[in-house]
């Protein structure tokens, strides 16, 4: 339900929730700090997307229990990150500098990056067998939330890189409503339910923005090309060749940068973090992902159920310099599905404010999470979706180009590391496990092998 609260008024209601806060310790191998709530545990889920078949072999899993006497060696399929060109101190969250990402901190690494509009792109993440996926990390910011069953799907948004093998790209969801604005992003995916395509179609952005075989763009004009394999289901072979993608947006004469406010970067690591060398993000015993610091390169590296999670097109394991997770409301919309599902879709409210934790470095900070939201309605701002049936009829709009911005308790802004974010949206913070010593999970890394790129 939409509270219709002065902002002043839902951070001091926040705050209240926050002081919730507790820190429990782990004896013998480290502290593991979480947020404490007295959210129930959710119930196990159905999904609508299939099971993976009886006959895959399952990877056998890593012990993510910390161990004091394990030594971390490094990922045998890494190479070394170039060293970024020099920042400023600061960069956002309203200004950049000329030539400068609000994606990422850093300068653009071409003119044509710094000319063509944000591509935010669906990937799937489930089931299994659709892992590795391809190109995740080429993208420069990745959103990862719920999309029915307790699974995950990935919004993954590109600019500096343009990658020619994206996927498998998958369906569209309700919270795209919202992040396409946010990012005044190209929208890149494969379909969606006849109920959620309407709510694009009522959009002011989707007409012109959305990119999709749904709509005819197909693998030759806007590069949604198939690659079909043996015991793998048609949905799982889409993927997307960007360069097509943004070639089919300079088409339309949309193609155009645009920026996105919201993110703040500093070289310089904010004080009073907390030791974060691991955080775990468990959906609701669905999936679990972990992310481990790797201090020889600074930045985390993550695993999916237990084993390593791979790229496919460059091989590395996954990794992002700065880890968020959002706490963010969740409303249940069995109406955007047909009524044989077997679960229903998510309304995810990403407006407003809540509770948010940033890891970089290292380490762990906490605070808040924000996009502004007006209960007026701006000329060319972006409504709130329609409420499911019986929920209240209000609405807020936000401007195109509002995006996420993390801050502490004061309004300070939370200083991200230059490079790439992961923004992992969870129900509740109850579900986030924090360690300030790694554990053994790196240990099979190199013998787990990726999947080729297609």
């Amino acid at each position: 339900m939409r509270l219709n609260l002065s902002r002043g008024i839902a951070l001091a209601l926040i705050g209240i929730c926050a002081a919730a806060l507790s820190l429990s310790l782990m004896t013998g191998n480290g502290v593991s700090a979480q947020f404490a709530t007295n959210t129930p545990a959710a119930p196990a889920f159905p999904t609508n997307t299939s099971a993976p078949s009886a006959t895959m072999t399952p990877t056998p899993s890593l012990t993510s229990s910390p161990s004091a006497t394990s030594t971390p060696s490094p990922t045998a399929t890494t190479s070394p990150t170039p060293t970024p060109s020099p920042t400023p101190t600061e960069v956002g969250p309203f200004r950049y500098p000329e030539g400068f990402s609000p994606l990422t901190g850093l300068p653009y690494p071409s003119q044509a990056a710094a000319e063509r509009r944000n591509l935010l792109v669906k990937i799937s993440n489930y089931p299994p067998v659709v892992r590795p996926q391809s190109g995740v990390n080429a993208a420069d910011v990745v959103y990862e939330y719920e999309v029915e069953g307790g699974v995950t799907r990935f919004a993954a948004i590109y600019r500096n890189n343009a990658p020619d093998h994206v996927g498998p790209v998958r369906s569209g969801r309700l919270a795209d409503i919202e992040l396409v604005p946010m990012y005044q992003a190209l929208f890149a995916y494969s379909g969606a339910s006849e109920q959620v395509t309407q709510a694009f179609r009522n959009t002011d952005w989707w007409r012109l923005m959305a990119i999709s075989p749904s709509r005819g763009d197909n693998c030759e004009e806007a590069g949604f090309c198939r690659f079909p394999r043996e015991g793998l289901a048609f949905e799982h072979t889409l993927y997307l060749d960007t360069n097509a993608a943004w070639r089919r947006a300079t088409a339309r004469g949309i193609n155009t940068g645009m920026r996105a406010r919201g993110f703040a970067f500093s070289d310089v690591v904010d004080p009073n973090g907390a030791p974060a060398q691991a955080v775990r993000v468990d959906y609701y015993g669905q999936i679990t992902v972990d992310w481990q610091y790797q201090p020889e390169r600074g930045r985390y590296i993550r695993y999916t159920d237990g084993v390593p999670h791979f790229d496919a097109a460059d091989g590395e394991q996954l990794w992002a310099d700065n880890v968020i997770v959002i706490e963010v409301e969740h409303v249940e919309r069995p109406d955007l599905f047909e009524p044989e599902s077997r679960s229903a879709s998510q309304q995810i409210n990403l407006w407003g404010t809540g509770r948010a934790m940033l890891f970089r470095d290292g380490q762990m900070f906490q605070g808040y999470w924000e996009r502004a939201c007006d209960f007026r309605a701006p000329e060319g701002a972006t409504a709130t979706p329609e409420p499911p049936p019986g929920a209240p009829e209000r609405t807020c709009y936000s401007n195109p180009g509002t995006a996420l911005r993390i801050f502490y308790g004061n309004n300070t802004p939370m200083m991200m590391k230059p490079g790439r974010s992961w923004v992992m949206v969870s129900r509740w913070l109850n579900y986030v496990t924090v360690s300030a010593e790694s554990p053994d999970l790196r240990a099979t890394a190199a013998s787990f092998t990726p999947t080729p790129a297609q």
